[in-house]
């Protein structure tokens, strides 16, 4: 009985051993990363990488002579950088910005092909990564894009899209949500019942608007419904100068499907990617188009440590009152 005791205690000190050895190899696997990580950036390399992203291109689709680039637009519309094992997960807004300057600052894209799913976000990035695409045209009036809603492209998501010179949407997809949102929290009631109180020091009486363990004051309100308003007018006049919508009560937050939005004039077309690839040689009279990828190399280490665990939104999303373009059933 005592052997099998001291061969247990044994396996049990080899297991803790093995513990420690991995938690170190991953550590120092880490700090590697973070160290190759940060040589790689420094220095800025031969070019102003924001005003001149470069990526590598993969060769996506077709044999034609005019190139084009294929864009996605997915998920929330929100900036800031999600954690995973080692390090962080990219900007979705900057990257998609840079891709937009990518194809801009390149005289052989003659195309984009925007691929949208996505319920929306922030009100400034959506209304960024707008401009950022009616600059790619500004650049060259012969240029197109092309937008495609796969299954769903809401409010931001949607506000992006008017710069697209055309809108399909497949036959499942749900188009519009036209429209601004401010959430938050009042905890008064449940503060008063609980014994909590908020003890607050600011500059001016407006400064703590919205705290949530003090009465709605309804001249916060109105002075946020005020600027509510002016970002819904901003929404609703682009889509009317876009797609000629003239009924502004079609244009209150309300979503469609395929069909819908195709009878109210918010898309041009349904169909699938392929339909949506002919009908952009169409536009761009040719019978062919070449399409890329963007993609940004990684090295050894940041690939050992990407992880593909699941995420969660940047914590201000879910707690900080934001106006936000974006669907939110």
């Amino acid at each position: 009985m005592a052997g099998n005791g001291s061969k247990i205690g044994c396996w049990i000190a080899v297991a803790v051993l093995a513990l420690l050895l991995f938690g170190s190899f991953l550590t120092n696997i880490g700090l590697t990363a973070a160290l190759f990580s940060g040589s790689s950036t420094s220095g800025g390399g031969n070019h102003p990488v924001d005003e001149e992203p470069s990526y590598d291109e993969i060769w996506s689709y077709g044999y034609g002579e005019t190139k084009g680039v294929r864009i996605n637009l997915t998920g929330v519309i929100l900036r800031g950088r999600r954690e995973r094992l080692f390090g962080y997960e990219p900007d979705m807004v900057e990257s998609i910005l840079g891709q937009i300057r990518a194809a801009t600052i390149d005289p052989d894209v003659k195309a984009i092909l925007l691929e949208v799913d996505s319920p929306g976000g922030a009100v400034t990035p959506s209304d960024e990564i707008y401009a950022a695409l009616e600059s790619f045209k500004v650049e060259d009036e012969e240029r197109v894009i092309m937008v495609f809603i796969r299954g769903l492209g809401a409010s931001g998501a949607y506000y992006a899209a008017m710069a697209g010179d055309y809108v399909m949407a497949e036959p499942t997809a749900i188009v519009g949500s036209v429209g601004v949102i401010m959430q938050t929290l009042n905890m008064k009631g449940l503060g008063d019942k609980l014994g909590l109180s908020s003890v607050t020091i600011a500059s001016g009486k407006n400064k703590d608007m919205l705290n949530p363990f003090e009465e709605v004051n309804p001249q916060h309100l109105a002075m946020l419904q005020e600027l509510v308003d002016g970002m819904q007018d901003r929404f609703a006049s682009i889509v009317e100068d876009s797609r000629g919508v003239e009924n502004r009560d079609l244009l209150d937050g309300r979503i469609f499907n395929a069909p819908q939005a195709l009878e109210h004039n918010f898309i041009d077309g349904i169909g699938y990617l392929q339909d949506a690839i002919d009908q952009l040689t169409f536009l761009l009279d040719i019978e062919e188009i070449y399409l890329v990828r963007y993609s940004k190399s990684r090295g050894f280490f940041d690939t050992l440590v990407a992880s593909r665990l699941p995420q969660l939104p940047p914590l201000s999303a879910m707690t900080s009152p934001q106006f936000l373009y974006q669907w939110k059933p």
